[in-house]
């Protein structure tokens, strides 16, 4: 039994015809799952679904491979699941595996096979495919080292089929997945809600004297109880000043009375991310000068969500605000006009104080699939995370909350109910 509520096959089956209606005539495309990956002895790392087969089948087991051939002579043929196969000794040891009728139901696919199978198979149906695609992990933020699964696989046909031309998935895959449908939607507000609750939970509990490490446990305890895995990333939990660090994750301080304690955490549910950042005084009471600039980059979060709409893009909206933020770091007196005026136009003034970017696209991903070039459509999904950041003042302040594109008017924010104004954290702390 699934710790989460299983999406519709009937989603499944619209992803994989999105994905099979770009793909060229007389082509064959392979998805595999990620690896369990090993620690040391006969340790692993808990088992996490490759996202793109996820994606497709909703299949959240390892040794599954995905086969979409639509123009297979042979209908039967044109898409086939196969899944390790189960028995008695499995189920005692590593508990119930999918069968093959389990997986029709799951994935809305007729034909499953156990993954044995898999090369007399896709032999048979390569000498009949002209073209193959082969995914690969190319988002722009991709830095990893290790070799997966769908490497070893890439390597494979390679060698074995070296006379068939090959195409790439991820394209793809990258134009498809930005644009979610209702039902993934649905799914990342169930995890937003239990984010929620690790929130009001934390608002409560924190006090000077708390670590950073208390307050993560306070999350994972509250996601866990409300049938998340977890976290959807690597939480922050930076007081004073280590919220100067972007991507500050030791949280292992004690909080101090008089800081403020930076929250970038959220709850992933179904595989599918939150993201959400706060900022809440240590001793329940905000600063004239830290509420002066967290209002600010409230401000901020709130005009740079308003141009999440269809038609812009990615990169003048980031123009737009950097423009934005220069003109409220000048009203903080943290920047004056001089600065702007003689400012490096690759490096601009306001970076100072706020370098990183204000939104990505959140999905199955935390940093989710979408091409930065294309304009915005409705049903995207993006974080709005501006940031103001003044080492020499003792603390940084980042506020975030996740964004749905509508048709039209403003995006629809799916953290509306989390607590944000310092007069809501105030109010909560104290009470």
């Amino acid at each position: 039994m699934s710790r989460y509520k299983q999406l519709p096959a009937d989603l499944y089956v619209r992803n994989r015809k999105k994905f099979t209606d770009l793909m060229e005539p007389n082509a064959l495309a392979v998805f595999n799952s990620n690896d369990i990956y090993p620690v040391s002895a006969d340790s692993t790392l808990p088992f996490q679904q490759h996202r793109d087969l996820f994606y497709l089948t909703g299949v959240d087991q390892e040794e599954s491979v995905l086969l979409l051939f639509p123009d297979a002579y042979e209908e039967s043929k044109r898409e086939i699941l196969f899944v390790r196969e189960t028995n008695e000794h499995i189920a005692v040891w590593e508990g119930e595996k999918l069968t093959k009728e389990r997986a029709t139901e799951l994935t809305g696919i007729a034909n499953v096979q156990w993954l044995s199978e898999l090369d007399r198979t896709l032999y048979a149906l390569m000498t009949e495919a002209e073209l193959l695609y082969l995914n690969i992990n190319e988002h722009y933020r991709n830095a990893a080292e290790t070799q997966t699964r769908e490497d070893r696989f890439i390597k494979l046909m390679q060698e074995r089929f070296p006379l068939h031309p090959r195409r790439r998935s991820n394209p793809l895959l990258q134009q498809l997945r930005a644009v979610k449908e209702a039902e993934e939607i649905e799914q990342m507000e169930r995890a937003c809600k239990i984010t929620e609750k690790g929130y009001r939970r934390v608002l409560e509990v924190v006090r000077p004297g708390i670590m950073e490490y208390e307050i993560e446990a306070e999350f994972a305890h509250v996601f866990l109880s409300n049938g998340s895995r977890g976290f959807a990333y690597t939480p922050i939990i930076a007081s004073g000043s280590n919220a100067n660090v972007l991507h500050y994750i030791q949280n292992s301080n004690v909080c101090q009375s008089g800081e403020l304690i930076l929250l970038d955490v959220g709850a992933e549910y179904g595989n599918y991310a939150s993201d959400m950042s706060r900022m809440i005084p240590v001793d329940g009471k905000f600063t004239k000068r830290q509420k002066e600039v967290y209002d600010t980059v409230l401000k901020v979060k709130d005009e740079a969500a308003a141009m999440l709409v269809p038609g812009n893009n990615w990169y003048d909206y980031h123009k737009e605000v950097g423009k934005i933020m220069t003109s409220a770091l000048i009203d903080l007196g943290l920047l004056d006009k001089k600065d702007v005026e003689n400012e490096n136009p690759d490096w601009p003034a306001y970076k100072k104080y706020f370098m990183h970017g204000t939104s990505h696209h959140i999905g199955l991903d935390t940093h989710d699939y979408g091409l930065l070039r294309k304009p915005f459509e409705p049903n995207m999904v993006f974080t709005v995370e501006p940031g103001i950041y003044i080492p020499d003042e003792g603390f940084g302040i980042r506020i975030e909350d996740d964004y749905v594109v509508q048709k039209s008017g403003d995006p629809r924010n799916i953290m509306a109910n989390i607590p944000i104004t310092t007069e809501e954290i105030e109010d909560i702390m104290n009470s």
